[in-house]
């Protein structure tokens, strides 16, 4: 056969499979381009969209202690992949996941110089020489066989096939080639078969850099992964190696702080250091690759694979603040917040209580008495701002649009709650609570001082906006606070106010109230070591949950998850008095944490005037009841509805009968949630014992449940109801905001001189803490 007719055929086929390929690639788009996303990632709370993933394993990663495969680690990642890939979701169906593994030449030379102990005699072994370096293509010859097994090994562990694809610069930079490497890929991900990539070192040319083109040069794995993710279409490239993330220096440099969102601006902000002493790339290649591959549209997470939790990978689907996330800015957003470094807002925060401690308690007053001004001065602009997130409020159920909504009245009662609290502002910070006298001229005092910077994040309720900010002001507190997108707009007009009132004190550079912008920025901050004191959830169940995930005991948090309120009516109880009660307690705001959700009634007033007069007052309000195991006994009938641990925040509650006062409290310590509880009974002496064995928070007498309230209390204001036992309980106020600390006064004292005589103690009780 002729050469032109060798090339001819050549030629055909080339076009034959190119035809073919396209036909496929063509169907591929019909369902998304091969990703399924209709646009990039650009949050961590976009990474659970993700359904292709690459993911790299440095050689820190791969390669342990001594130089030997990490096998446990491995087998962490193995596992975490496997559960990943058989992720279902309704969008998603099941994810595809690609492995580009380093490590071939680090376990090569190791394999290598073990076989050269076991090849050497006694006699010989001081004369060879086993520090000598190993050619590293040999090394990889090596490596890659016993990499490959041992993924085959694991992978099938868990029922997963895997397909080895070992690639050359070459393969990367013809075009055919390029085409049968992407089809092959699609063919494995298509039988759910996982790629595990590798550079062939064992043929490939020596390391050669070249800037103007790394990625098709192929310097490193993270290029490779990154040139792989672009070619593959992926949603999402995770780098892991032996580094959390990115660092605006060396992280070992003391000064070095984490970056947890990164975008290809901020490169000018990077000082970047050495690279570790395994493998071929460092944190130059990982931001190239990150760079290269963002820009395309491939999200990027750079983290440590070297954490042993066993739930790094799958934490950073979930969009926990794990590692450093590399995405192109969110146009939505002004870019100066985007690139701002949320340490950066803990810091100013910081300051800001700083420069709060330092103005005179007057000033202080003054800027909250201002807020108050402002609420009504501003009202038809608040509320024009609260009408245009109510426009957009399409989802939200009747209970939380009540939330939302500020009304005149609404504003009237907060503007009068902050000017009660900056009268009582004029003596938190820095009062004496104690004072001792040690010794004659040694005086040691607790003083109060501000807990520092705190975090409060609440849902549908811009009203608790200017409530926590008087708060914070008052007790000299940083505040970071992050409310619900349903109210941005409302959120966003009272927090200018705010800044406001404190520009005549404060600098715009350390103004201590910041409005936080995103989830996204929440998570980042909820992560950071040492930079926020108190973090406040006000919200539901599912908020204070999530925030006790985020937190993993870093940050103390204040809050309640649940207000399952109750009323119990005893024997004797007063007929106006209970149906006011109930009344109040439950259809005054059935949104309200502090709403009754459940009606206990004892067993004498069962058909009683009082009983059916509460049933028909219910019945107007159009309450809907839910009956008690108990109840439905008496009534005959077997179906009690009672969720007796459900907080319905709506028209419905409970209703049970009980056996008396005993019966009344075992159930309230059994069900409810220590947020408030009262009794309507004419006895003293059984109201003495409720008040004493209820363990909640908030325990009443003869009064409704929506007492339970830092302005109905005398507190001006609260930043949330807490249910906890550490620290404060019930409606937290300026108290519960404040901590303190120890001066000690005196005139040369030394521990010395009482040891000698020349001092003795008095622990004379100049002040008693009250």
């Amino acid at each position: 056969m002729s050469l032109g007719r060798i090339l001819s055929c050549s030629s055909l086929r080339r076009n034959l499979f190119l035809s073919a390929h396209t036909r496929r690639q063509n169907t591929r788009c019909l369902t998304g381009n091969g990703n399924g996303l209709v646009k990039p990632i650009l949050t961590r709370g976009d990474l659970a969209k993700a359904k292709r993933i690459v993911v790299k394993l440095g050689s820190n990663v791969i390669i342990g202690e001594s130089d030997t495969l990490a096998i446990g680690r491995i087998g962490s990642l193995v596992e975490q992949i496997v559960s990943i890939q058989k992720a279902t979701d309704h969008a998603l169906n099941r994810r595809e996941i690609i492995v580009v593994s380093s490590g071939s030449v680090a376990h090569g030379r190791s394999r290598a110089r073990k076989e050269m102990y076991m090849n050497v005699s006694f006699k010989n072994l001081q004369q060879i020489n086993l520090r000598k370096e190993i050619n590293p293509r040999s090394a990889a010859a090596i490596g890659q066989a016993g990499l490959t097994r041992l993924y085959q090994t694991l992978f099938n562990e868990f029922g997963v096939s895997v397909g080895q694809v070992l690639l050359t610069k070459s393969d990367l930079n013809e075009g055919e080639s390029r085409v049968i490497l992407k089809d092959t890929m699609e063919d494995l991900l298509s039988m759910d078969v996982i790629p595990i990539l590798n550079a062939n070192d064992s043929v490939s040319e020596p390391y050669a850099p070249d800037e103007s083109d790394y990625v098709y040069k192929m310097t490193d794995n993270d290029s490779l992964a990154s040139y792989v993710a672009v070619e593959m279409n992926a949603d999402l490239l995770i780098l892991l190696s032996d580094v959390n993330g990115i660092y605006s220096g060396p992280p070992s440099s003391q000064d070095s702080r984490h970056i947890a969102h990164y975008h290809p601006e901020m490169f000018d902000q990077i000082v970047i250091g050495e690279k570790s002493g395994i493998g071929r790339g460092g944190m130059r290649a990982k931001l190239e690759a990150a760079h290269y591959a963002c820009n395309r549209d491939c999200a990027v997470v750079i983290a440590n694979g070297l954490i042993t939790d066993n739930q790094g990978l799958i934490k950073i689907i979930q969009g926990k603040p794990v590692g450093t996330l590399v995405t192109k800015m969110d146009p939505t957003l002004p870019k100066q917040e985007v690139i701002r470094p949320v340490e950066d807002l803990a810091t100013q925060a910081r300051r800001g209580s700083r420069s709060l401690q330092r103005l005179t308690p007057d000033e202080r007053a003054k800027i909250i008495e201002k807020i108050a001004f402002l609420l009504k001065d501003k009202e038809a602009e608040i509320i024009k701002a609260n009408k245009k997130d109510l426009g957009c409020a399409y989802n939200l159920s009747a209970p939380l649009k009540s939330r939302l909504e500020l009304t005149s009245s609404k504003l009237s009662s907060l503007a009068e709650g902050l000017k009660q609290m900056a009268k009582e502002s004029r003596d938190t910070i820095g009062k004496v609570l104690k004072a001792t006298e040690i010794s004659e001229g040694l005086i040691a005092e607790q003083v109060t001082v501000p807990i520092g910077v705190l975090m409060v994040i609440f849902e549908s309720r811009p009203d608790c906006l200017p409530q926590v900010a008087g708060l914070a002001l008052s007790t000299g507190n940083g505040l970071l606070l992050k409310g619900g997108k349903e109210a941005v707009n409302t959120n966003k007009y009272l927090h200018s106010l705010i800044v406001e009132a404190a520009k005549e004190y404060i600098r715009e550079e350390d103004m201590p109230i910041i409005l936080v912008d995103t989830r996204e920025a929440v998570s980042e901050l909820l992560s950071l070591e040492g930079k926020i004191d108190l973090v406040i959830p006000r919200g539901g169940n599912e908020l204070v949950k999530s925030v006790m995930e985020q937190v993993e005991g870093r940050v103390p948090v204040l809050g309640h998850t649940e207000g399952i309120c109750h009323v119990y009516i005893h024997a004797d109880a007063d007929v106006k008095r209970a149906i006011e009660i109930v009344e109040d307690s439950k259809c005054g705001y059935p949104a309200a944490c502090n709403a009754m959700e459940t009606l206990l009634v004892h067993k004498d007033l069962f058909n009683s005037e009082l009983y059916h007069n509460i049933l028909q007052l219910l019945s107007n309000q159009k309450v809907k009841v839910h009956r008690g195991k108990n109840l439905s006994k008496q009534l005959g009938d077997q179906r009690p509805s009672a969720d007796f641990r459900k907080e319905y925040c709506s028209k419905e509650c409970n209703l049970e009968i009980v056996d008396g006062l005993d019966d009344a409290i075992a159930h309230i310590n059994t069900y409810g949630s220590s947020h408030t509880d009262t009794i309507v009974t004419q006895s003293d002496g059984v109201a003495e014992q409720f008040l004493r064995d209820v363990d909640s928070a908030c325990v009443f007498q003869n009064t409704s449940t929506r007492f339970s309230d830092g302005y109905r209390l005398g507190l001006g204001a609260e930043v949330g109801i807490s249910t906890g036992r550490i620290h404060a309980r019930g409606p937290v106020g300026l108290e519960g905001l404040l901590t303190t600390k120890w001066r000690l006064k005196g005139n040369g004292h030394t521990v010395n001189g009482f040891n000698e005589g020349h001092h003795l103690f008095t622990h004379k009780q100049l002040l008693k803490a009250h």
